[in-house]
């Protein structure tokens, strides 16, 4: 049963995700839900478990833990955590167990595998860094999970909750981006900037903490401990989306700015923004060989708020924050999402799902004769019959030509 309404009991309905968990509901897989903080997890578990009550689940049957809640900080002991939930299952019934922000729970992966084992019990969780999937977790669990990997607002969303002319909507989401407070309350910038402040302060200082306390007992040499060096990077990043970034050239830039710093240090902090879900990695796909390319990769910012936050307006390419908004609709979308290389031409995405590809440019504007060549000449040179897509501003140059589909950018970002 698919469950649509934009707004339910002043919450965003994140119909999407919310129909994942419904189609997940019962199956005995512990489900999973993973994500940059502030980005809709909680709200989505409390929309979940309205939805179990109108299916006639009483309250008892429904068991919540959130971790960020001091009430429950006698719970972070694996142990003590356990017993709670074993008190509270429901007998001959199934109980639905939900433990939000887990990963601040030392050893949280013997208590969830443990209540796995128990029949009625259907498990969900919530967490902030994507080292609560690596590590213990996948040896314990392996095979007995699904992720579910949610992001902030997409453009349709964040239209369905602001109010404008849908041109000034997509300048907005632009510059304030799309998480869920900012997109669905008329925050001026300053509350805005002061609101994703709080977002990155907490990503670098609690969850980044948290993923060095996890890899604490792992001899791991690219640990991360100095928070201003680890800003540093997260704004350079942030300043080259869309461009190819290696460790060593992250590691140039901060030895030009006075301090040295080894390369495998640099991968260690880049490697901490990931888990976090701050930035998401692009590698390059040969579409010669077939094969990923492990070197020169791209990262896209998981919200250009958060961006515009970083770089405080010094650096605006139209061109890189269409590429970077239409990196993360592939990703909603469900595709793997890669960047093509063809010998010394670049297809700026190459999306794969179920087997089948499509290729993908993205340009603020094709009217120009010298870009409109640039953007078609890569997909000439691809053999095979899959989808090829120019994804553009403007509307002057829609249309097929010979089999390349160019459409505007917008319509594209709303089409469902």
């Amino acid at each position: 049963m698919m469950y649509s309404e934009i707004m339910k009991n002043g919450m965003i309905s994140r119909d999407e995700y919310l129909n994942k968990l419904l189609a997940w509901k019962d199956k005995k897989v512990i489900k999973v839900v993973t994500g940059i903080r502030r980005c809709g997890k909680s709200t989505l578990f409390e929309l979940y478990k309205d939805r179990l009550k109108e299916c006639g689940v009483k309250d008892e049957r429904i068991v919540s833990v959130n971790f960020e809640d001091l009430a429950f900080e006698n719970l972070t002991d694996y142990h003590a955590l356990y017993d709670h939930l074993i008190a509270r299952l429901s007998e001959g019934e199934t109980t639905y167990v939900f433990l939000d922000e887990v990963q601040k729970v030392d050893g949280f992966e013997k208590a969830v595998d443990s209540l796995f084992l128990k029949d009625n019990v259907d498990i969900y969780v919530t967490g902030s860094n994507s080292y609560l999937l690596s590590g213990e977790l996948a040896t314990y669990l392996t095979g007995r999970y699904v992720e579910i990997k949610m992001l902030p607002l997409g453009f349709g969303e964040f239209c369905e909750v602001s109010k404008g002319e849908r041109d000034e909507m997509f300048a907005k989401y632009l510059t304030t981006g799309g998480f869920p407070y900012v997109a669905s309350n008329a925050v001026d910038a300053e509350i805005a900037d002061a609101y994703l402040e709080g977002i990155y302060n907490t990503v670098i200082v609690k969850d980044i903490e948290e993923r060095q306390s996890r890899k604490a007992s792992v001899d791991d040499k690219r640990s991360v401990s100095d928070l201003t060096l680890l800003k540093n990077i997260a704004r350079f990043m942030a300043a080259n989306v869309g461009n190819y970034v290696s460790v060593k050239k992250i590691a140039d830039y901060i030895t030009s700015s006075g301090r040295k710093i080894s390369q495998n240090t640099v991968a260690g902090y880049v490697d901490a923004l990931v888990d976090a879900y701050v930035f998401y990695r692009a590698e390059r796909f040969d579409l010669s060989g077939k094969q990923l390319l492990k070197n020169n990769s791209k990262y896209y910012i998981v919200d250009l708020g958060l961006r515009r936050h970083l770089i405080a307006k010094k650096e605006f390419d139209l061109g890189f924050l269409l590429e970077n908004i239409v990196y993360f609709e592939l990703v909603r979308r469900g595709y793997s999402v890669w960047v093509g290389k063809l010998g010394t031409l670049e297809v700026d995405f190459v999306a794969q799902k179920s087997g089948v590809f499509e290729y993908f440019q993205v340009t603020a504007s094709m009217t120009d004769k010298t870009t409109f060549d640039r953007e078609m000449s890569p997909f000439g040179k691809i053999d095979d019959n899959f989808a090829k897509t120019v994804l553009t501003l403007d509307r002057f140059s829609q249309g097929n030509y010979g089999g390349i589909q160019v459409k505007n950018l917008v319509d594209w970002l709303l089409d469902k």
